[in-house]
């Protein structure tokens, strides 16, 4: 899988609004109810990771979720990574 260029980032980010280019890197924060809901999500996200082989780098401070995604192997951002974000906006959605 290539590494897209910035310009093509930018592009598909019109479609996640959540997320942003961060230090060559797809990155997005997460806000829930209580710790709770975070980690059931955290866990959702978990197993999709999972599915997708593709694994992101992610912090969890009470009810704040933050993820950062990139392939290590492309040394940038890919759709790869573009696919794991959608995945995880639909998890997130139901977790709302």
């Amino acid at each position: 899988m290539s590494k897209l260029s910035n310009e093509v980032i930018e592009k598909k980010l019109l479609q996640f609004p959540d997320w942003e280019l961060k230090d060559d890197t797809l990155y997005a924060e997460f806000e829930f109810e209580n710790f709770k809901d975070c980690f059931s999500a955290m866990s959702r996200i978990a197993f999709e990771c999972e599915a997708q082989n593709h694994h992101p780098n992610w912090s969890n401070v009470y009810n704040l979720l933050k993820i950062s995604l990139s392939t290590h192997d492309a040394d940038g951002v890919t759709q790869k990574d573009f696919d794991l974000a959608e995945a995880i906006e639909e998890i997130v959605e139901v977790e709302d």
